[in-house]
């Protein structure tokens, strides 16, 4: 790191998620019956330009976009903005101000969208590395909370975790029946939407090994002939990120920053036939697998390499199951992983120090094979991917940061510090945090 590096402020890594369902699905938007020449409909239709303004209240911009089947991906020079027919998810980091964008979306959605009212609306965040630094709103979660309940009556603010450490941030609305919604938005009432799970699986992560940040730090690729996104490409395949999911199911876009940063989002295909469920969506060894949608998903990845605050962050909203049938890994870069093979394929690219994992599911999908609820074999799938026998080791050969070995005895490379599950109105969270073992 260069002396102008060190002279630096601190960035922010830890990101504002803010999502917005305006219907329960895409299914329920006004127009679903009337798609465009390009088959969008609800919020895809709406112009970039008018995101481009709105995210200028935010203080961020599009880098570039990829437009999926079901969703279009942005990629922000703070983090991302995720565009489905019914639904918006705006992540951003360092400064930006996030919520102050809320009023402008709602305007929009009603406006372009004839989504006149919010079916549900979810806020959260890691705790901040250094809060005093934030602005508007976001300068304290007392204020975070009241800047959302003028907007939302009934709302709820939790926080999970340890206030004097590590800790995780939510606010969520009630839903609103969809009746509402409908008489709202439209004369007719639509056929009943299929139900969908809505799964997000978060890994956050802080003070990453040397060795794996010091590859994030990139000067000018212009001065090779590359781009920030050919040059972020390249990197994505040699740390394995492109193999994070089956290549062939992921669409990925990426960019390097200068000096220091990335960011990538991908979309995933997961619409596999349902006789290869059982195989390719996690090995579930149950004779009976839960009903899972296929379609599009997507998961977004963001680093801070900066010594003394380095993060990175990983969010997925693909269902994955907790583990695969088999003692044997389904660690592959070539197949489908389940949520415990996810989680170490992650966890080896970025070598962190600390972690906090959540799993934020529907709770209408919140029942395992045996009776246990998704997110207990969540929290099962957390504790074997980081503790369990046969845990990896890293591949960097830097202190703290290779496995842990006592008289030859390969030591669990993580010990789990917090476990705590929670239930919603319509939703369950698995929280748990880890950290380096000590010899």
């Amino acid at each position: 790191m260069t002396d102008n590096q060190h002279a630096s402020p601190p960035f922010e890594g830890p990101e504002k998620l803010l999502e917005i369902w305006f219907v329960p699905s895409a299914a329920d938007v006004p127009d679903a019956e009337t798609p465009d020449e390009n088959g969008r409909t609800g919020l895809r239709k709406i112009p970039r330009q008018v995101w481009d303004d709105m995210l200028n209240i935010v203080r961020c911009k599009v880098l570039s976009v990829v437009e999926g089947a079901e969703m279009d991906a942005y990629l922000l020079s703070e983090s991302s903005f995720f565009v489905s027919p019914h639904r918006l998810i705006l992540k951003t980091c360092g400064t930006t101000l996030n919520l102050l964008g809320l009023p402008r979306i709602l305007e929009i959605a009603s406006t372009q969208a004839s989504l006149h009212t919010v079916h549900r609306c979810f806020y959260s965040r890691k705790s901040f590395m250094f809060p005093d630094r934030q602005q508007g709103p976001h300068r304290d979660w007392k204020n975070e909370v009241e800047f959302l309940d003028n907007i939302f009556p009934g709302g709820a603010a939790y926080t999970v975790g340890k206030v004097n450490g590590d800790h995780w941030l939510l606010y969520m609305t009630s839903p609103v029946p969809i009746s509402d919604v409908v008489e709202a938005t439209s004369t007719e009432v639509p056929t009943p939407s299929i139900h969908i799970q809505d799964y997000t699986i978060e890994i956050l992560m802080s003070d990453l090994a040397p060795s794996a940040s010091q590859v994030f730090h990139c000067e000018d690729p212009t001065l090779d002939g590359e781009t920030a996104s050919s040059h972020a490409q390249k990197l994505s395949s040699d740390l394995g990120i492109l193999d994070i999911f089956p290549r062939h199911l992921s669409v990925l876009d990426a960019y390097t920053f200068s000096p220091c940063g990335y960011s990538s989002n991908a979309l995933i295909k997961w619409n596999v036939p349902q006789h290869q469920l059982i195989t390719d969506i996690g090995n579930h060894p149950s004779p009976n697998p839960p009903v899972m949608q296929g379609g599009e998903g997507y998961y977004t990845i963001h680093v801070t390499p900066e010594e003394g605050w380095s993060y990175a962050s990983f969010e997925c909203n693909v269902p994955l199951s907790p583990r695969s049938a088999s003692d044997a890994t389904t660690n592959s870069e070539t197949t489908f992983p389940d949520l415990t093979s996810l989680i170490q394929r992650v966890v080896k690219i970025f070598q962190p120090g600390r972690l906090s994992l959540t799993l934020f599911i529907s709770s209408a999908d919140n029942e395992g094979d045996g009776g246990e609820s998704a997110i207990e074999e969540a929290q099962r799938a957390f504790k074997a991917a980081l503790t369990g026998p046969g845990s990896f080791s890293l591949r960097s050969k830097g202190p703290g940061v290779d496995g842990i070995a006592t008289n030859g005895i390969k030591k669990p490379l993580y010990r789990r510090t917090d476990k705590i599950n929670y239930e919603f109105q319509g939703y369950d969270l698995a929280f748990a945090s880890f950290e380096l073992a000590k010899p």
